[in-house]
């Protein structure tokens, strides 16, 4: 009985000893290999793509990012003074002094963001729009009163100058190259809390907001989770390599504080911005010269294409880029210098990189077959030569005028006419026409675009007739007794 026993348990053993074994050569010496960095070892294709995420996971070093551009981001700060109301003794006889205001100083704040050690700064466009002053803050406590070399507000960016030298900065990245899920870094100023770092997702691309009030508004927005609040616009958007990817600027929020998502824009778009206002003092804008719409299932199905992506022409502006290459309504396009569009938005991001006199190729789908033509692009003048400092594109009579797009065509129910979108010195501002108004007419003609407004009112030549509409919507009609004006 007990050799009996003994066998049983030697039996017992043995066969332990080869579980054991076989156990320590099928994984323990495999999980080794793994742990060394061999992942060919793992012979269950189910855990290599596990294996890889978690290996991938481990990677990704947010200290990094942060320490290479926290020093690049700037406090921006801005002031301006607002006169007082005049003085109506009526009323103060009634209401006392309280009804007198005095002059106040209003202050606003955000970020900017350091490209060079010479002191190039970039940020918002509406972080400095109408300020007098301008100063940024470094984040070692250094401060200096900054220059605007230059703003444009169709993309929201605006470029300032300080004199320092040796100054740290953030190297531009590739926004096109960036991934949906890829890790991203905000780094701002929110709340006037100085060198704030936050993380988040590339949650989408090329999102259009319709926040930025300019026909030649170009909207292509990154959109993250990385939180932005009051503050951060203007700030460095930079992938885990400490690149600059994109310049924040944007929140879509019931209460006006984060909320979720977050948007900034695309650094291949700010740094042809940026390089025109160095370069030219003015941004080169290229167009081509249409009225584009995004693509329906019924816009698809009408015209036989394969997917619902690209871009719908409804309207083709006489002497343009489109109308040269035989673009027509009803044409869908698909691709821009053989860069794939799926959306308005896509589209705009694509030409905004590019300057009038660039020639580039447009894909297009006619009834069903696609063509591909050559384009020369051109400015808002539809010419192609370079815009100079002081001699901005659309510009007339020191007003700045831009065909009206087609919110404004459904809102003063009207297919001609321009909008003036920015008035300085200048005959214009001298009979009293205001931001915002729409000119209809002038000399008795019908007009669609500034160069409209050119050819019939020239250097020295007489303005007998100006018509149109005031921003709230009431009619207005100035008519002169001849003379040259």
């Amino acid at each position: 009985m007990k050799a009996k026993y003994f066998f049983g348990s030697l039996l017992m053993a043995v066969l332990g000893a080869a579980i054991a074994l076989f156990a320590y050569t099928n994984y323990f010496e495999k999980g080794r290999e793994v742990s060394s960095g061999d992942s060919s070892s793992v012979s269950d294709e189910r855990i290599k793509p596990l294996l890889t995420s978690f290996q991938q996971a481990g990677q990704v070093d947010f200290t990094y990012a942060a320490d290479v551009t926290v020093h690049a981001v700037v406090h921006v700060r801005t002031s301006t003074t607002y006169a007082g109301r005049s003085i109506n003794p009526i009323l103060e006889w009634f209401y006392g002094d309280t009804y007198r205001q005095v002059p106040r100083e209003v202050k606003g704040y955000g970020s900017g963001v350091i490209i060079s050690d010479d002191g190039y700064i970039i940020t918002n466009n509406h972080v400095i729009e109408n300020a007098e002053k301008v100063s940024v803050k470094l984040n070692d406590n250094r401060e200096f009163d900054a220059q605007v070399v230059g703003t444009d507000p169709s993309t929201d960016i605006a470029l300032l100058k300080v004199k320092a030298e040796n100054l740290p900065y953030i190297k531009y990245g590739d926004s096109d190259a960036l991934r949906l899920g890829e890790w991203v870094l905000a780094v701002g100023n929110p709340f006037n809390l100085t060198s704030t770092v936050t993380a988040g997702i590339v949650s989408a691309k090329g999102r259009n907001l319709g926040i930025l009030d300019n026909t030649y508004k170009i909207e292509s927005f990154i959109q993250t989770d990385a939180a932005l609040n009051v503050g951060n616009s203007g700030g460095a958007l930079v992938n885990t390599q400490g690149m600059l990817v994109g310049i924040t600027t944007a929140i879509i929020s019931p209460s006006g504080a984060y909320a979720g998502n977050s948007f900034a824009i695309p650094v291949n778009i700010v740094r042809k911005v940026v390089e025109d206002l160095k370069l030219y003092g003015e941004v080169q804008r290229a167009v081509v010269g249409v009225g584009i719409v995004e693509v329906t299932p019924e816009v698809a199905e009408r015209e036989k294409l394969k997917e619902i992506k690209g871009a719908y022409v409804n309207r083709i502006e006489p002497g343009s880029a489109a109308e040269d290459a035989g673009l027509k309504e009803k044409d869908v396009i698909t691709r821009f210098n053989g860069v794939p569009v799926g959306s308005v938005s896509e589209l705009l991001e694509q030409v905004g990189r590019y300057r009038p006199g660039d020639k580039v190729t447009i894909t297009y789908v006619r009834s069903g077959k696609e063509n591909t033509v050559p384009v020369t692009l051109k400015n808002v003048d539809n010419t192609t030569g370079l815009v100079k400092p002081g001699t901005s594109a659309g510009v007339v009579m020191g007003a700045k005028l831009e065909p009206l797009s087609q919110e404004d065509q459904r809102n003063y129910k009207v297919d001609y006419g321009v909008k003036v979108t920015e008035v300085n010195e200048g005959r214009l501002r001298d009979l009293g026409i205001r931001k915002g108004y729409i000119i209809l007419s002038v000399n008795g003609k019908k007009v669609k675009s500034a160069a409209d407004v050119r050819n019939i009112v020239g250097e020295g030549q007489s303005m007998t007739a100006i018509e149109g509409i005031q921003s709230n919507g009431t009619y207005f009609s100035y008519q002169f007794g001849g003379g040259r004006r």
